[in-house]
This record gives structure tokens, sequence and C-alpha cells, in this order.
């Protein structure tokens, strides 16, 4: 069964950031797109975009990471791993999901120094939310510019 890897950028990234370019060039089968608008008209996007298709590999940074994750608790059985790099679960658009107990493996990466998400309450709903969780907290702030290239991707991106 083939897999389908797609990256979701943050709020106020594109997917000509850094992680964009890096899957870009690493990875050219993985789906990267741009996302605009509002938390719905980005929801409606990825969801058009991943129609039709399972078995997916979602990687989310910041706001792509609490995308990625209520897409997983939309779709459960179409989303075989979740990797969240300083995920904002903790925004109340991701309150719903957190009744859900789900149990794709998830591997979340969060700087300790990060002040745009707060790393302990990611923790503790990420605890509470994920049955299968991998959890990282690593000396970075909010971007983890400093060790993304260094994660052991070839290893995260496959189920």
């Amino acid at each position: 069964m083939s897999q389908t890897r797609v990256f979701i950028h943050g709020l106020e990234s594109t997917s000509q950031g850094t992680k964009g370019v890096y899957f870009r060039k690493h990875y050219p089968d993985m789906l990267i797109e741009d996302y605009t608008g509002s938390l719905e008209e980005r929801m409606e996007k990825l969801t058009a975009l991943l129609a039709g298709k399972d078995h997916l590999i979602l990687v989310g940074s910041s706001f792509g990471g609490l995308m990625a994750a209520m897409f997983a608790g939309q779709y459960p059985d179409r989303v075989a791993k979740l990797i969240l790099l300083a995920p904002a679960l903790s925004l109340p658009d991701f309150d719903p999901y957190r009744k859900h107990r789900l149990e794709m493996p998830v591997i979340l990466y969060h700087g300790r120094f990060d002040e745009v998400v707060p790393p302990d309450a990611v923790r503790n709903i990420a605890g509470e939310t994920f049955s299968n969780l991998s959890y990282h907290l690593v000396d970075e702030d909010h971007s983890l510019n400093r060790i993304f290239g260094d994660l052991p991707w070839d290893d995260l991106l496959r189920d």
C-alpha cells in the first residue's frame, strides 16, 4: 500500500519556507501546498487536496500541526502517522478533538524555549489525545530551525 506524505506549514509561513524547501528537495513526492485564509478555509483546502487518499503521513508545523491533528481527528482511519512540530494544539479550535483518543503513531517535537505555542500546555493536550505519542522536548525555540534538518526524516516519514 503506497503512502502519501504531506507537509502543512504554519500560520505565517508558506510552502516556500525553510521546512517546505527542505521537504521539496529531499522528498519530491511530498504534497506541499500553500494555505491561506481562516482555519476553516485552510481545512477545506487540505480536505480537498487529500480527497480519495489514505495511508497518510502528515507533517504539520505550528498552525499546520493543529490542522494535521484536526484532520486526523476527523479521518483517523486515513492517517497512518502524524509528525507534529510545535503544534498549536492549545488553541480552542482543537478542543472538540480532545475527547477522542487517536491511536495512530504521533511524533511530536517542541522547543523548550517556544514563546509562541506553550510547550507544557501542548504536552498535556497531546498526552490526553494521542494514545501512541512519542514526545520530544528539545532545546529550541518555536521554529525548531536549528534541529529541523538533523531530525531522522527518513525514519520519521516511514510508517
